[in-house]
């Protein structure tokens, strides 16, 4: 399923729709990102289509003369791919394929794809191929054409199995296949957890992007993999972290993202058992974004989807505000009394006074990339891991006077 993808970068168009749950400014945000998608699975946008409709077409998601304004475009631009904003039944795929004459994608089968070439490890592959086989079912269109129909035999006479029937079932026990291998390797993983003895956990979690990775060098003084891109880190990587006397283990997980695939959380909620076993999360948010609270929102909503025994998980958390080097506020002038102040306009000192007041000492602005703030958050880091350290080993207080 999984396969390795040619370097050539293809021309792309996207499409988005403006609805009354998904305003003008909402679809340009996620557009943003989609094309941010695009770049980092190794296409280039060349436009842009965005349509104002009540709900979607039921047949080809947008309107007939907003798809033949498409078809005008992708022809005279010898466009081969275009993606929506949003996921699309098997029957929108088709119908627009047939108007269009060319590769029609969606969003999740975009970060499907993203997914399928960052994967490195057999188990990330492993759980991409089972997203992929949840994602495909649904949707076979007579992928093996060499099977017109079986032939049947002595007591099997009739119709036989169709092709596509036949394409199911394969795709069926492939499904089982990889669940059963999943299930295997999490035995293995669950393992060396428990192998890792009373060691406090700490797991960064985070939108897409928001600096984990690179938190996590700068803490761990490791060589993660990170770049700025959508999900450069898939696979979930642990170190051993020693602040000051004390030692704890620090977990870098797969980035989340809006829209993000049910195939997906479903396929990776064994790799955040990381997330649900540590005793404390350094939630990274990228404070430079101009959406960042929306991201907030988005993540933890996932994690609320992150159960266990269908109890909400209430973990200790920190809030890293990242990349502050790059914050930038709309500025107004003095003798401005026209202008309304709003969040764009808010500095640092700002935000500090808004909600994120009530999070005590639970908050901290740093940035990661130009190490500025990183002693204050060690520090910060250190007087939670102590907490929790101590109930666990209680009878090592030398340890902790030493830096009262």
């Amino acid at each position: 399923m999984i396969e390795k993808r040619n370097k050539k970068i293809e021309d792309v168009v996207l499409i988005g729709i403006i609805t009354s749950h998904q305003d003008e400014e909402k679809s340009k945000e996620y557009l943003d990102e989609l094309e941010f998608l695009t770049y980092t699975a190794g296409g280039k946008v060349m436009k842009r289509f965005t349509q104002k409709l009540d709900f979607p077409n039921p047949k080809t998601f947008i309107g007939s003369g907003k798809l033949g304004e498409v078809k005008e475009y992708i022809e005279s631009n010898h466009i081969e791919t275009i993606i929506f904003d949003d996921e699309l039944n098997p029957a929108q795929v088709r119908n627009i394929e047939k108007i269009l004459d060319c590769k029609v994608l969606d969003r999740t089968n975009l970060i499907l794809d993203i997914f399928a070439q960052r994967a490195q490890t057999s188990y990330a592959r492993t759980q991409v191929e089972l997203a992929q086989c949840q994602y495909l079912l649904p949707r076979l269109t007579r992928m093996w054409t060499h099977l017109e129909r079986q032939k049947g035999g002595i007591g099997l006479r009739g119709p036989g199995e169709t092709e596509i029937e036949t394409d199911r079932r394969i795709i069926r026990d492939k499904i089982s296949l990889l669940k059963k291998k999943l299930k295997t390797i999490d035995k293995q993983m669950s393992v060396q957890r428990k192998n890792r003895g009373k060691l406090v956990r700490v797991a960064l979690v985070g939108y897409t992007n928001v600096g984990k990775s690179t938190l996590m060098n700068v803490i761990s003084k490791s060589d993660v993999f990170a770049e700025n891109k959508l999900f450069a880190t898939l696979d979930t990587t642990v170190r051993k972290v020693v602040i000051k006397n004390i030692p704890f283990l620090l977990t870098d997980t797969v980035g989340f993202i809006r829209k993000l695939p049910t195939q997906l959380i479903e396929s990776f909620k064994s790799t955040l058992d990381e997330v649900r076993e540590a005793d404390l999360l350094l939630h990274v948010v990228d404070i430079s974004h101009s959406n960042f609270e929306d991201h907030i929102a988005s993540v933890d909503q996932i994690l609320d989807e992150i159960t266990l025994e269908n109890k909400k998980m209430s973990k200790p958390t920190i809030m890293v505000f990242n990349k502050i080097d790059k914050f930038k506020h709309a500025t107004i002038d003095d003798d401005d009394l026209i202008t309304e102040k709003t969040k764009a306009h808010y500095t640092l000192e700002d935000w500090e006074k808004t909600w994120m007041s009530k999070l005590d000492n639970d908050c901290i602005f740093i940035s990661a990339l130009n190490k500025e703030n990183l002693d204050e958050f060690k520090a910060l880091v250190f007087e939670k891991v102590k907490k929790i350290h101590i109930t666990r080993f209680p009878y090592n207080d030398f340890l902790y006077q030493e830096y009262e």
